[in-house]
C-alpha cells in the first residue's frame, strides 16, 4: 500500500481544492452579454443595470416589487376541467404541466391578487410566461374572470400584467373561448365604471393580443417587448418583403398610436398610481407615507388612510397657492 499516494496526496488536494460555486449566483444579459449578479439583478427587478435590457420577471417577484411592503392577497381561481381533450404531442399534456409546476413553482401561467398601490386599492393579474410560454387557456381565462369578478365586488380598479405566446394549443378551441369570455368581462368592469389598465410585457403575443391585452382603458407596455398577434418572421414569409427595424417592439407601436405609454420596470409603480388616483378622481399620492400595511389586516379589503388623503388635499392646496 502506497500510503503517499492513497492518503497524502487526497488529503493535500482536499486542502488546496476550489470551493464549488453555485451556478445560480450570476445570470448573464441576454441583450449585451454583462454577468449581473443574482442579488443585484433583483433588486433591480431583473432589469439589467448596464444595457437597462428588462428580462423576464415572475409575477410573485412583480407584485412583491409593486404591492406597498410587497403585501398582498391571492385571490382563488376557479378549477378548469383536467387535460379535456386528452392531448398527446411528444409528451402527454398533464406530463407537461407538472413539469411546468415543478420547473416554475406556481400552479399555472396566470396569478392574480389583491392589495394597495400607493395606498390606492386594487385587483391584479400578471402571466407567468415561463409557465408554457404564459399560454392561454380555460384556468387562464378562469383567472382573468375571477379577478374581474373581484374587482367589481370590492370596486376596485383592474391591472393586467400580460405575457404570453398566445392560446394553448393542447385546449384546442377550448383555449380560444376564453378571448370572448374575458372580452365579455372587461365590459362587466366598464359597466361598473372601474379602470382597467395593461401593462404589456416581452413578449405578448397571440390570441391574447387579441383580446384582453389591446382592451385597456390605458395601454402600457415595458421598453422593447415584442407586441403582436403574428410573429415579423412569420409575416416576413408571408408578404416576402423586409419589415421596418423595430416592427412591433414597444417603441414602434407607441408611434403608431396603439399605445400610450412606453415605461421603464423601475418606474412603473410611480406611473400606476398616478393614473390610477387620477382616474379614481383621488388626490396624488403622498411620497413618503407609504408604510408596510399591519399583518393583521392582510386579509382585509385596504383602504386609503384618512390622514394620507387630508396631507394630499393640503398639499394640493399649498401648491395652488
Amino acid at each position: 500500500m502506497n500510503w503517499i499516494s492513497n492518503y497524502v496526496r487526497p488529503k493535500i488536494n482536499s486542502l488546496f481544492s476550489k470551493h464549488d460555486t453555485p451556478d445560480n449566483l450570476w445570470t448573464k444579459c441576454p441583450e449585451c452579454g454583462t454577468m449581473l449578479f443574482h442579488r443585484e439583478l433583483a433588486e433591480n427587478q431583473n432589469v439589467c443595470t448596464n444595457c437597462d435590457h428588462h428580462m423576464h420577471i415572475t409575477p410573485r417577484a412583480r407584485f412583491k416589487a409593486m404591492f406597498d411592503g410587497g403585501i398582498f392577497s391571492e385571490v382563488k381561481v376557479p378549477e378548469p376541467i383536467e387535460d379535456p381533450l386528452k392531448f398527446r404531442d411528444q409528451k402527454k399534456y398533464p406530463d407537461r404541466m407538472k413539469a411546468a409546476q415543478k420547473s416554475t413553482g406556481e400552479k399555472e401561467a396566470m396569478l392574480v391578487a389583491e392589495g394597495e398601490i400607493g395606498r390606492t386599492p386594487v385587483v391584479a393579474a400578471a402571466q407567468d410566461f415561463s409557465f408554457m410560454g404564459g399560454s392561454m387557456g380555460m384556468y387562464v381565462g378562469n383567472a382573468f374572470i375571477k379577478g374581474v369578478e373581484r374587482a367589481i365586488e370590492l370596486k376596485r380598479p383592474f391591472i393586467m400584467f400580460s405575457a404570453a405566446g398566445g392560446a394553448r394549443m393542447q385546449e384546442g378551441i377550448l383555449s380560444l373561448m376564453q378571448m370572448p369570455r374575458t372580452t365579455v368581462a372587461i365590459e362587466m368592469l366598464k359597466e361598473a365604471g372601474l379602470p382597467y389598465i395593461v401593462v404589456l410585457t416581452h413578449p405578448t403575443t397571440g390570441g391574447v393580443t387579441a383580446s384582453y391585452a389591446m382592451l385597456g382603458d390605458v395601454q402600457i407596455a415595458e421598453p422593447n417587448a415584442l407586441i403582436c398577434f403574428a410573429g415579423p418572421r412569420v409575416i416576413e414569409q408571408t408578404i416576402r418583403e423586409k419589415l421596418p427595424e423595430g416592427f412591433q417592439r414597444a417603441e414602434y407601436l407607441l408611434d403608431h398610436g396603439m399605445l400610450d405609454r412606453v415605461t421603464h420596470r423601475m418606474k412603473m409603480k410611480d406611473e400606476l398610481v398616478t393614473i390610477l388616483r387620477m382616474l379614481g378622481n383621488l388626490p396624488p399620492a403622498v411620497v413618503g407615507d407609504l408604510p408596510a400595511p399591519a399583518p393583521e389586516d392582510k386579509g382585509a379589503a385596504p383602504k386609503i388612510a384618512p390622514e394620507a388623503a387630508v396631507q394630499a388635499k393640503v398639499s394640493a392646496k399649498d401648491a395652488k397657492k
